[in-house]
């Protein structure tokens, strides 16, 4: 149904959209807007080597080879066999089995290729679809990290979830 590829230069504007959405910044690292110099000097400067730059963005493709969103594995941990993993599924293609998929498929190349012995999640508290979609993919809570993220001038709770390859 799905095929997880590496970032290409005609993804651009995708990885544009999904990195300037100020509603994904609460769940993420980023939150300034990145222009789209920045993002293309990163498309063609990545080693694609996740020994090298720590992590590795691929692109999701449904069946008509149309790219639906992003999956990556972030904070890659070589010592510990470990990596956060994360992912975007752009809004119109939400609720379609693409997530579920692709975070299979990202299991079985950390554990078949890197041959990492876990997989992490930090999800907010209440974002109730993505700790469903992690727990069905195998992932287990395991604590609650009090005020991890910041929201404005507040913060929220987040959820550290574990999958063991």
């Amino acid at each position: 149904m799905i095929t997880l590829r590496a970032i290409e230069p005609e993804d651009l504007d995708l990885l544009y959209q999904i990195e300037n959405d100020r509603n994904l910044w609460q769940v993420g690292t980023t939150n300034v807007p990145y222009s789209r110099y920045t993002l293309h000097d990163y498309i063609a400067h990545s080693a694609d080597d996740i020994y090298t730059d720590r992590q590795v963005r691929l692109i999701i493709e449904n069946a008509h080879r149309e790219p639906v969103g992003m999956a990556d594995l972030v904070h890659f941990d070589p010592r510990h066999q470990r990596a956060e993993t994360g992912i975007v599924i752009m809004k119109p293609h939400r609720r379609q089995g693409y997530a579920q998929e692709a975070l299979c498929r990202l299991s079985d190349y950390a554990l078949q290729i890197l041959h990492l012995h876990q997989l992490y999640a930090i999800i907010a508290i209440d974002n109730e679809a993505a700790l469903q979609l992690f727990h069905k993919a195998g992932y287990e809570r395991q604590s609650i990290m009090r005020d991890w993220l910041a929201c404005g001038h507040s913060y929220m709770d987040a959820v550290l979830m574990q999958r063991f390859l």
